[in-house]
């Protein structure tokens, strides 16, 4: 599932994003309202985290603009401004929740869980979920718990890293598609893929070994020049 955040400090959207990706949650962020505002239109989201007082268009112009473009992802105001009639505003703007800094990280992560799953069971049915919008996915005898950021494979626990299980999560929630390097390096790591470098050929390597060698048929797979894709050929 991927969330856009919109936040002018840095440290607070670094932070932010640090800790959505170690959640398994894929991550884009805007550092003022006009990239924001582009980011909500550009491309679909499952959830906005918005700040208010952000340079350009502020987090109220954003959301109203957005809304007037028919936008209807879940949006989470997250802000410094705790006045009543700044809580009712976001709410009437068309906010689906309101919360105020300094915050937990418990909370925010909740409320960021409560909106996404709002969304998977008002538009679809459990059996009707796209593994975007899964928890739990299964690819074969793979299984991933997203929030509790466990995999398994024949039932065995498989010892991954917190940046192993978002490499792992980003390719299950995009099963059978091929997943570029530099989306896996922006997705995963936060940086702008450079040909030169190999990490992401290297943490791929690692995560093949733990998640595909131990067993008959593989699951991760590499396409040449494009990027690498998870998904079950019935090769085992």
């Amino acid at each position: 599932m991927n969330i856009l955040i919109v936040e002018d400090d840095r440290r607070s959207r670094d932070s932010l994003a640090r800790g959505l990706r170690e959640s398994g949650y894929e991550v884009t962020t805007a550092d003022n309202g006009e990239t924001g505002l582009q980011a909500a239109l550009e491309r679909t989201h499952d959830l906005i985290v918005l700040d208010i007082m952000l340079p350009g268009l502020d987090g109220w112009q954003v959301l109203e603009r957005a809304r007037a473009a028919g936008v209807q992802v879940p949006v989470l105001f997250l802000t410094a401004r705790d006045a009543v009639q700044d809580r009712v505003r976001g709410l009437e703007l068309g906010a689906d929740d309101y919360l105020v800094k300094p915050f937990a990280w418990a909370e925010f992560l909740a409320r960021v869980r409560t909106a996404l799953r709002r969304v998977t069971t008002t538009a679809v049915t459990a059996a009707q979920t796209p593994a975007a919008l899964k928890e739990v996915i299964k690819v074969a005898n793979l299984e991933l718990d997203l929030p509790g950021m466990k995999a398994r494979r024949e039932g065995r626990m498989i010892d991954l890293t917190a940046k192993e299980f978002q490499l792992l999560s980003l390719l299950a929630r995009r099963t059978g598609e091929v997943v570029s390097r530099s989306t896996i390096a922006e997705m995963v790591w936060d940086i702008n893929f450079s040909a030169d470098s190999n990490a992401v050929d290297m943490a791929m390597g690692r995560l093949r070994r733990k998640v595909d060698e131990p067993f008959k048929n593989r699951l991760i797979h590499t396409h040449r020049g494009l990027g690498y894709s998870l998904e079950d050929r019935g090769d085992g």
